[in-house]
């Protein structure tokens, strides 16, 4: 394990369930971890786990759609450390399936401004703490064009594809920009898409934060 003062700094957002959990305390053994998300209980529960493994954690509760509180969040980050080394996007608003025709006006709305909004001005934001030499990592759950999965599809190939413009844009002067597929994962928001799966069936959080890990450092 590195010395704390050895460690890299990545930003989670999105950290406190799930796969950003599970990769925000994967990461704090060579990272201090900055770990964003809403609710701050769970971001907690992440400190005492990181913490018990010998790292260390900055905790953001904040929503990534305040634009004050996240420009104020990576003006800190510039003011405290002055770069960032790792940024790692896991947010998403999983709005309920539904026909496409009934899709719910608010729904929708809280799709766009989380899974697109939010995460172009992210972009806009977090460029310039990465750098030439930072990596921006973002996760891919292609559902567009499936039934039901209208808001949620949509407005997460439209995130995709801003990270991708992103990626094709940075390749010689960075930074590195990746879209991985996780593939399935037992987690709440799949529990909320597919009720009767069996989840034992399915890997968890820390074993895909464990096999994707080579391909994000």
């Amino acid at each position: 394990m590195n010395d704390a003062a050895s460690r890299k700094l990545a930003l989670v957002t999105g950290a406190s369930r799930g796969l950003g959990a599970a990769l925000a305390q994967a990461l704090a053994p060579t990272h201090h971890i900055v770990a964003v998300a809403r609710t701050t209980g769970a971001l907690e529960e992440l400190d005492d786990r990181i913490k018990a493994q010998g790292g260390d954690a900055t905790l953001a509760p904040m929503d990534i759609n305040t634009e004050a509180a996240m420009a104020q969040l990576c003006r800190s980050i510039y003011d405290r450390w002055g770069a960032l080394d790792l940024w790692v996007h896991t947010a998403v608003h999983a709005a309920p399936m539904t026909p496409t025709h009934q899709i719910d006006a608010k729904d929708w709305r809280n799709s766009l401004n989380t899974n697109v909004d939010a995460v172009a001005r992210l972009i806009g934001f977090i460029s310039p703490l990465l750098g030439e030499t930072g990596r921006a990592v973002f996760f891919d759950d292609p559902r567009a064009g499936q039934k039901f999965f209208g808001t949620y599809g949509a407005t997460k190939a439209a995130q995709i594809a801003l990270a991708r413009s992103w990626q094709a844009e940075t390749v010689k002067l960075g930074p590195k920009v990746q879209v991985l597929d996780p593939g399935p994962i037992a987690t709440a928001t799949r529990a909320r898409f597919f009720p009767g799966e069996d989840r034992e069936a399915l890997p968890s959080a820390p074993d895909v934060a464990a096999r994707l890990l080579p391909e994000i450092l």
